[in-house]
């Protein structure tokens, strides 16, 4: 795996190493703190190179005489838009990604009006470059690398000082940071991670992993989830010789008397789409069907971590769907955890049919103040939001503008779609309760979710339809993995902001 940058919090004095990163603003000003030297070698260059300060625009040089750096990196903040928690991110991501060949880089951590950064978002500069630098290299022998691409594996810089009026604070926040950071990249190795290596057993194990942190783990093997009558998400498993299992995380940060926040993931490790297989182009990525377990794990992680003052649930069902003379078939009927029969009439809508038995399941045993689920679940949310937004589903007004807002803030972002009685009506069965796909083509998305509401009684409930931003989303500044880690800093998010006691 890629080795990630050492990051330190200092003050403001000291040597600035082989870089030296200043923030520049509209026009191309710079902090007024600024040596003058340093100040007229910006105007200069800016002039010259017609940089006006736009956020992200860089202006490299080399640096004058009386910097102790051999580089001097000015990167632009001036935008229309009051700086988000993304941008801090996208700040750190960039840093760190032209910063390339160097051992020590300083960040002089001061808006372009003199002013300080605050340590939180110094944190989640920092975090930002330590994302910009996963990378997911593992299956890659040295000996397979050549010529440029050789020359990168050494080639992020080995420390990044934040240079601030509060490092204190700093470090503080970056703890925090830190926490959200490493459960992001939990995430995103799961989803990265060939079938073959990563199959239900195997996602468990690594699941049990989260116990060295204190999150209390519990793994229920096939046996267990006959007797619990899980038969929708049996049917989904009976084509693997690969055994399903059922992960229960439990982090009680708040209490035992707390009553607990519950999110839930559907864990398919690799999707043939069983009978009704897929075409071949791109099944490949169909390793990443796991997508909304993976972010499940990896907030579990982040929030044991941070310890945070919360008791949160995690459920994850693993399963593989595959084709074999034992697979489940078109027009099969199955009878769910809950005693909903559902036709299966498509046996790559199998999302829904793991997720039915999860749900069910956690509400009826942890009682939860709110259950999301997290899933990969349909193209059809690609085609109504494309790869920027996760489709978001609730029966509650209040936790969807929660989840909204945590979006906006964390960079993480959802778009709300209906529900209503209309589409419910789609999935009625014509020889059981419901089928577990709708009338064609139409409202994929709205009656996959209207499936998964059947096994949600009274408990605010929302669904995140990740298909389109958990994998294969566009690259940005602090990621540059086909995986993501979608979700976690979003749900981290909302837990900080609404359900950590005091």
């Amino acid at each position: 795996m890629a080795t990630l940058p050492t990051i330190e919090f200092a003050s403001p004095s000291g040597s600035a190493g082989d870089i030296l990163v200043v923030l520049a603003g509209e026009g191309g000003s710079v902090s007024p703190h600024l040596p003058e030297g340093l100040k007229k070698a910006v105007a200069k260059a800016a002039g010259i190179a017609k940089f006006k300060g736009k956020a992200l625009a860089i202006l490299d040089l080399i640096a004058p005489q009386d910097v102790e750096a051999d580089r001097l990196l000015v990167i632009g903040t001036h935008a229309k838009e009051p700086r988000s928690e993304e941008d801090h991110l996208k700040l750190g991501g960039l840093v760190l990604a032209k910063s390339k060949g160097a051992g020590r880089v300083t960040i002089r951590a001061e808006w372009p009006d003199g002013s300080a950064i605050a340590p939180a978002d110094a944190a989640r500069m920092a975090s930002g470059a330590v994302l910009r630098a996963y990378e997911f290299d593992l299956y890659k022998t040295k000996s397979s690398k050549s010529g440029e691409e050789a020359e990168t594996e050494t080639d992020a810089p080995s420390t990044l000082t934040f240079a601030l009026a509060d490092p204190d604070g700093a470090r503080a926040a970056y703890a925090v940071e830190n926490a959200i950071a490493s459960g992001t990249m939990l995430a995103r190795d799961l989803v990265n991670e060939p079938a073959n290596i990563l199959g239900p057993v195997e996602f468990a194990k690594r699941i049990e992993e989260l116990s060295t942190l204190g999150v209390d783990v519990e793994i229920l093997d096939e046996s267990k989830l006959q007797a619990l009558k899980m038969n929708a998400l049996l049917g989904v498993a009976q084509g693997s010789p690969r055994p399903p299992r059922l992960a229960i995380m439990r982090w009680n940060g708040a209490g035992d008397d707390e009553q607990p926040v519950a999110f839930v993931g559907k864990g398919v490790v690799f999707d043939t789409g069983g009978i009704s297989i897929k075409p071949a182009a791109s099944m490949d990525e169909m390793k990443g069907d796991m997508g909304g377990a993976a972010a499940v794990a990896g907030l579990m992680h982040a929030l044991a971590k941070r310890s945070a003052k919360v008791n949160a649930i995690g459920i994850v069902g693993l399963v593989e769907n595959a084709v074999d003379g034992n697979a489940q078939r078109p027009g099969d009927i199955v009878t769910a955890m809950s005693g909903t029969t559902i036709e299966v009439l498509n046996t790559d809508a199998e999302g829904r049919l793991v997720l039915a038995d999860a749900l069910w399941y956690c509400q009826e045993r942890f009682k939860p103040k709110f259950m999301i689920n997290l899933a990969t679940l349909t193209g059809a949310v690609i085609v109504a939001l494309g790869n920027h937004h996760a489709g978001l589903f609730s029966n509650d007004d209040t936790l969807a503008e929660q989840l909204s807002a945590a979006g906006k803030v964390s960079g993480e972002k959802v778009w709300r779609l209906p529900l209503g009685r209309e589409y419910d009506k789609m999935i009625e069965g014509k020889f059981a309760d419901i089928k577990n796909i709708g009338g064609g083509r139409a409202a994929g998305s709205i009656t996959a979710a209207q499936f998964l509401q059947r096994f949600v009684n009274d408990v605010p409930w929302a669904h995140l339809d990740i298909a389109g931003t958990a994998m294969g989303s566009p690259a940005n500044e602090y990621n540059q993995s086909w995986a993501s880690g979608f979700g976690v800093r979003l749900l981290d998010r909302l837990v900080a902001d609404h359900y950590q006691s005091a």
